[in-house]
């Protein structure tokens, strides 16, 4: 009979861990490690640290930035899930140095840098033309729909969520007439407090919201649904049923999948957004010293929902040739 050697993937072990053999040249966590540590100046960060004196000393920024980049570009987006994968991965600890930053300080420097970030990924994109990564001949377009977090549930026009707060006060009163005929222990009344603290804590919210926001107006100046979590996020369709969230939009060049922009709206239609991209695309090259022709002699590919007679105006008065990415041998902009 067989004999094999015992095996138990359950069983914990203690290793010595060498960080700089981690990185393995070619890979997506050697590239953001080297562009961050070799090519990128972050310099730019230090004017928000006023800590050389007095306060504890922080995380560095390209440590934060290797960790956040190389989650998401793993599907990683929550910062508890980023706070856990780097007490617990090989590849998220060497990125880290070691470091396990707290999630509350993973989410506020997302927060507190984003304009640096897109600062960060605007030298990106210089370094990768500098080094020859992009072609420059066909530059594909698509979106998709991220999530965000907001609950659906907290969405629709102010009529709807003036109706919304009326109910939570009316369950509140209800509630609270209820527990003042019933008697209960010391331990149960507190309990119940803190349960219509929580259910006037909600309507409070609501009330709030509608005092400091206007309704949101559609293309046609139609009222439509406001959000009261993320109020820039709309609610719309996907292929698993209704999210509250952004249309993400990205354009990558064909030679080595580069992304040349990406930018997140929060409307269900992308393609009204197609000239307002294309411009700030134009604007991410600029500001880098890029030849905009990058784009003007480019082909770019995107599916019919970017579709219009708007559109297909824009990118003939801008010179930039389009296909259907179904019919690539049909250029939209001959007709």
């Amino acid at each position: 009979m067989a004999k094999y050697k015992y095996s138990n993937r359950n069983q914990m072990e203690m290793k010595m861990i060498d960080f700089n053999c981690q990185l393995v040249e070619g890979t997506l966590e050697h590239a953001i490690d080297y562009l961050l540590e070799e090519r990128v100046d972050l310099s730019f960060f230090d004017k928000h640290f006023c800590n050389d004196k007095i306060g504890a000393p922080a995380y560095p920024p390209k440590i934060m930035l290797k960790i956040i980049l190389f989650a998401y570009a793993n599907g990683i987006i929550g910062s508890r899930k980023i706070e856990k994968v780097c007490a617990e991965n090989v590849i998220f600890m060497t990125l880290a140095n070691g470091h396990v930053p707290h999630f509350t300080y993973i989410a506020d420097f997302i927060h507190r840098f984003e304009d640096e970030i897109k600062m960060v990924f605007k030298e990106v994109l210089l370094t990768c033309w500098e080094l020859d990564l992009i072609g420059g001949e066909f530059l594909a377009l698509d979106g998709c729909k991220l999530p965000s977090n907001a609950a659906k549930e907290w969405s629709g026009t102010f009529d709807n969520l003036r109706k919304k707060e009326e109910k939570i006060r009316k369950t509140l009163n209800y509630l609270i007439e209820k527990h003042s005929h019933t008697d209960k222990s010391k331990n149960d009344k507190n309990k119940i407090n803190k349960q219509l603290d929580k259910i006037a804590a909600k309507a409070d919210k609501v009330k709030r919201f509608l005092e400091n926001n206007d309704p949101k107006r559609g293309p046609r100046g139609k009222e439509i649904q406001s959000n009261i979590t993320d109020n820039e996020s709309a609610k719309m369709k996907t292929s698993n049923g209704f999210i509250q969230g952004y249309n993400g939009l990205a354009m990558a060049d064909a030679k080595n999948q580069i992304i040349i922009n990406a930018e997140a709206y929060g409307s269900n239609n992308e393609s009204k957004f197609l000239p307002e991209f294309i411009e700030s695309s134009k604007e991410n090259l600029l500001e880098k010293e890029i030849p905009v022709s990058v784009l003007t002699k480019s082909t770019v590919i995107a599916d019919t929902g970017f579709f219009s007679e708007d559109n297909l105006k824009y990118m003939a008065d801008s010179k930039i040739d389009c296909l259907d990415q179904r019919q690539l041998d049909c250029p939209l902009s001959d007709n």
